[in-house]
């Protein structure tokens, strides 16, 4: 009952019912442009992800320093099977190894804070207007005592 419906809704196509293989490549072709962009934009970067990340895994030995799903940091003590086991400082964790969402680089991370440290912050215009008043109110007193 619906099927016939559906169909009767959709009409006879205009030519008296039967369309040309190149009118319905034509339709198509909006469809077929879509998948290509959700697949170039979506599942490609995707998959090259997940190949990154499954590598990395396989490549974990004993001394690499991790980061958890979870935010732990921690050095790797001993690798069983799936299970790694992390020394955090005070306590040892085991963790599955699916948990270990990257590797850790202290230099890196400690040369990123050393950049942020660097950077100067940028002033108001408020801030900037007050050290002007404050410079031109300090001035004329400075002017006073030159000239005594």
């Amino acid at each position: 009952m619906f099927v016939e419906s559906l169909a009767f809704a959709m009409g006879v196509p205009q030519g008296g019912g039967s369309g040309s293989p190149t009118e319905m490549f034509v339709q198509f072709v909006p469809l077929l442009l879509m998948v290509a962009v959700f697949w170039f934009l979506l599942i490609r970067p995707q998959k090259k992800r997940q190949q990154e990340h499954k590598n990395m895994l396989a490549g974990l030995r004993r001394g690499d320093t991790v980061v958890t799903t979870g935010g732990l940091i921690g050095r790797i003590v001993d690798i069983d099977g799936d299970l790694v086991t992390l020394d955090l400082g005070e306590t040892k964790v085991r963790v599955g190894r699916g948990f270990i969402s990257g590797l850790f680089d202290a230099k890196v991370q400690h040369a990123l804070k050393e950049k942020k440290g660097k950077a100067e912050p940028k002033e108001s215009k408020a801030s900037k207007k007050a050290e002007k008043a404050e410079a031109d109110s300090e001035a004329p007193e400075e002017r006073k005592e030159e000239k005594e």
